[in-house]
This record gives structure tokens, C-alpha cells and sequence, in this order.
């Protein structure tokens, strides 16, 4: 191929990859939408069966549920055909599960996304390749990149998604604690104050209100209620939620006041917040340094130099 070739070829190229990656955002984002829509819906079904006694309660079908459902399938397929690993499989579903989404299908809707991506972006960028008239190294490398975008891409969207979740329950610990303390003067014992607060703060945070919700269900369903507080820090790895399940564990233990505890707690969450910010201001001279550079300096060197340059260039 001769340079003038590859050279025409280059914004051919660029312009598939561009169509690739932007059918792959609107598919990733259209799915996405459907599994919380589809998880929004389950939640409240489920409270409408608690409340009302019902044993089922059957979701209404939509081209979305019926997506989901043949991504589920071959997500099991994969999953539970040995295909995949158990680290991965266990992996997968602690970012999963990190990320804030939950139930027995989560994981085979993932997996399924991801299969279903590996091979429909391919398709799109050779549909682009085909329509943009690239030549042979631009559809090797078009293939190439679209195939490995469908297959890492979801896994850095899950993380990232997953570190969103993480830092909205960091922010929201504090004042839920708060809350629980107001709940525990009140004379609510530890399973209501946290079905209560689950219940007041899903407006504002909706990441602290799941976990609350769901740890306020295993202490009515578990026998051990320890276990059941633990379990906060082993869905999402997070060292706060360790630590509050520890507090209370022990409060229930060894019989220490509540709202004592809860106070402590929440003054100490609060003072490491206030320590990021500080450490964060601490750094923003640093990095302020370069624009400064960029900006400022060239600026000041034409108003020092730039008069001596005027006489030079008059004596030359």
C-alpha cells in the first residue's frame, strides 16, 4: 500500500472508529438505563408484595425486558458452563455488586452485554469501514479495535460506575448516622432506626438507602444479625461501612450505648472528609503550576522584553 493510499485511508478510518465508538456509547447507555429501570421496578414490586401479602408479582413485558432476559440467558450460559472462571466470575460480581447493582441476574446481564457488544461492534465498524471505503490495513485495525473495545469497555464503564456508587456512600454516611441517631433517641430499635433512615434519605441518597434497606432486611431474615451488618462491608469494600458494621455489632455485643456510638462514628467520618478536602486544596498549587506557566509567563515576557524588541528591531 503507498503512503498516498494510507494516507486517504486515515480519515476513512477515523471516521468508523468515530461511528463505532458513539453506536457503542448509545448501546451502553440505552442498556444501562434499562437494567436500573428494570431493577427500580423489581424494588418496587417487592415492596408492594410485602405490604400486601402477594407471593408473586408479575412485571409488565417491553422489548427492554425481553433484551435483558436473552442477555441473562446467555450470560448463564456462559457463567455456568464453566467458561469463565471462578475468580472472574467472583470478581464480576463484586463490582457488580460495588456498583449498585444487584439481584441474581445482574451478572448474566453483564456478561451477556459484553458478548453481545464483542460482536455487534465489529459489525458496526465494518458497516462503517464498508460505507467509508477504507482500505485493507484500516479494516484489520478498524475489527481489531472495535472488537477489543466491545470486550474492555463494559469492564471500565462497571468500575467506574462502581466508583460513583462508592463516593456517593462515603458522602452520605455521616448524615445517615445522624439520622440514626435522632431514630435511636427517638426509642426505634436498630432494625427500625435503619429502615427508617433507608426510608427518609432515598431522596438525597439513593446508594445509602439501598445498602440501609437491604441490611435492614437480612436483620429481620438472618439469624446471626452480626453477619448481617457485616455483610454492608462485603457488597461494597468499603471501609466506612466496615467500620459502622463493626460499631454496631459490638454495640449489640456487648450492650454499649447506641447513640453514643453512632455519634463517635459520625464525627470521625466527617473529620477524615474534612482531611480529603484539605489534602485536596493542599495539592491544587502544584497543580495550578503548569497553567500558570502557560499562561502567565509568556504574557510577562512580552511586556518586559517586548519594548527591547521594539528598539532592535528600529536600530536594525
Amino acid at each position: 500500500m503507498t503512503p498516498a493510499m494510507l494516507g486517504a485511508g486515515v480519515p476513512a478510518l477515523l471516521l468508523a472508529g468515530a461511528a463505532a465508538l458513539l453506536g457503542f456509547g448509545l448501546v451502553l447507555a440505552w442498556m444501562w438505563r434499562a437494567i436500573a429501570r428494570d431493577q427500580r421496578i423489581g424494588e418496587r414490586m417487592l415492596e408492594v408484595q410485602r405490604a400486601a401479602g402477594i407471593d408473586q408479582v408479575a412485571l409488565p413485558w417491553s422489548p427492554q425486558r425481553l433484551l435483558l432476559r436473552g442477555l441473562a440467558a446467555i450470560g448463564r450460559v456462559l457463567t455456568g458452563g464453566g467458561i469463565l472462571s471462578g475468580r472472574t466470575v467472583a470478581e464480576l460480581e463484586q463490582t457488580l455488586m460495588a456498583a449498585g447493582f444487584r439481584g441474581d441476574r445482574a451478572l448474566a446481564i453483564f456478561v451477556g452485554g459484553k458478548v453481545l457488544l464483542f460482536l455487534g461492534l465489529p459489525l458496526a465498524a465494518a458497516i462503517g469501514l464498508r460505507l467509508a471505503g477504507a482500505g485493507q490495513t484500516g479494516w484489520m485495525v478498524g475489527l481489531i479495535a472495535a472488537a477489543v473495545g466491545g470486550l474492555l469497555l463494559p469492564d471500565l464503564v462497571a468500575k467506574r460506575l462502581r466508583k460513583r456508587y462508592l463516593k456517593e456512600l462515603e458522602r452520605g454516611l455521616p448524615d445517615a448516622l445522624d439520622l440514626m441517631v435522632i431514630c435511636s433517641e427517638a426509642g426505634l430499635a436498630l432494625e427500625g432506626a435503619i429502615e427508617r433512615v433507608a426510608a427518609e434519605i432515598r431522596p438525597a441518597n439513593r446508594a445509602v438507602a439501598t445498602e440501609f434497606a437491604l441490611c435492614g432486611s437480612e436483620l429481620r431474615i438472618l439469624a446471626d444479625r452480626r453477619a448481617a451488618l457485616l455483610n454492608m462491608a462485603e457488597r461494597t469494600g468499603l471501609g466506612l461501612l466496615r467500620r459502622l458494621g463493626m460499631t454496631l455489632a459490638q454495640t449489640l455485643q456487648y450492650g454499649t450505648p447506641l447513640t453514643q456510638a453512632l455519634r463517635t462514628l459520625s464525627a470521625e467520618m466527617r473529620q477524615e472528609q474534612l482531611v480529603r478536602f484539605e489534602a485536596r486544596a493542599a495539592k491544587l498549587p502544584v497543580l495550578l503550576t503548569v497553567p500558570m506557566i502557560l499562561c502567565i509567563l509568556p504574557t510577562l515576557f512580552l511586556v518586559v522584553a517586548g519594548p527591547a524588541m521594539l528598539q532592535a528591531s528600529r536600530l536594525w
